[in-house]
């Protein structure tokens, strides 16, 4: 991750600055040390470069697994790169999928370091800004520590679903938000009505951000029905 990150400060940080002129705010919000819960919406693949560029400090991301077990070439190629952009795998020995990202997003929260967490749970399949998942809610409660929402800002007309390049002439950035303070909730983690306030409280202060339209549906749902496929109900729980 390290040396991925020192890439990014070098060398694509002045390219990214020259081509796209990103419009970026808010970073005093941004603790300068110590463990934050950096929570965004989710509009392209280009998030993972544009978000932490005006930061002085890496965030990391928690990923499947499958990111990082491919075979060969290609494996290798993947593996370095979600590597080197901050994800960190989900260990699911032992326990649910999302007990698993728990436990990882504590453990990463407990060594100082910046959290980032997508509680869409996927990337948005339009310029709206979807249902949230409680797992975000359950990890801000148990991990007590500062929660800052963060709004990605043209990302999707950047690099839209399918192109494998960013366009030119789009202006794309990200907004970081106050924390939020969440302690009259510590201890409530298990209560199902609280996680749910919680996370739309969440979801809120990134739409104030971002200026989305807001859809209280999960962004898995209606990518399945724009797919023709069969809607299969999501649940918070699932990954």
């Amino acid at each position: 991750m390290l040396w991925f990150w020192i890439l990014l400060r070098i060398v694509l940080s002045p390219i990214m600055y020259l081509l796209w002129r990103p419009q970026n705010r808010g970073m005093r919000n941004v603790p300068k040390k110590g463990a934050a819960l950096m929570v965004s919406n989710h509009l392209s693949f280009a998030d993972h470069f544009f978000g932490p560029l005006p930061l002085l400090r890496p965030i990391y991301f928690i990923g499947k697994g499958e990111y990082f077990t491919g075979k060969g070439i290609k494996g290798l190629i993947s593996k370095g790169f979600f590597t080197g952009v901050g994800v960190v795998p989900v260990d699911r020995t032992g326990g649910t999928a999302a007990e698993a990202a728990l436990q990882t997003g504590l453990r990463i929260l407990g060594e100082g370091k910046l959290l980032g967490i997508y509680p869409e749970g996927t990337r948005a399949p339009d310029n709206r800004l979807y249902r949230g998942k409680t797992g975000v809610a359950r990890l801000a409660l148990k991990s007590r520590v500062p929660v800052i929402p963060m709004a990605m800002i043209n990302t999707f007309e950047l690099m839209p679903p399918g192109k494998p390049l960013p366009r030119l002439g789009i202006r794309p950035g990200v907004r970081f938000g106050e924390p939020l303070d969440f302690s009259r909730f510590y201890g409530k983690e298990d209560d199902r009505e609280v996680l749910r306030e919680v996370t739309d409280e969440i979801m809120q202060a990134i739409r104030k951000l971002s200026g989305q339209e807001y859809v209280d549906r999960y962004a898995a749902e209606v990518k399945a029905e724009m797919a023709g496929k069969t809607v299969r109900p999501v649940s918070d729980d699932d990954e």
